[in-house]
């Protein structure tokens, strides 16, 4: 994914955010998709999972 800069979202005051479309299209995740979200260290880390 070196090829894809960081990008800043914003957190909203309902506590989302938006994950931008160029990682969406390079996970290739769509609106419905599942991702597992945890800490390691000091980062949030969230994974595609496929539920079945």
């Amino acid at each position: 994914m070196s090829h894809i800069s960081e990008e800043l979202v914003k957190i909203t005051s309902g506590g989302t955010i938006s994950i931008p479309k160029q990682y969406r299209q390079y996970l290739e995740m769509q609106k419905g998709d599942h991702l597992k979200i945890g800490l390691e260290g000091d980062h949030l880390v969230l994974r595609k999972v496929h539920i079945s």
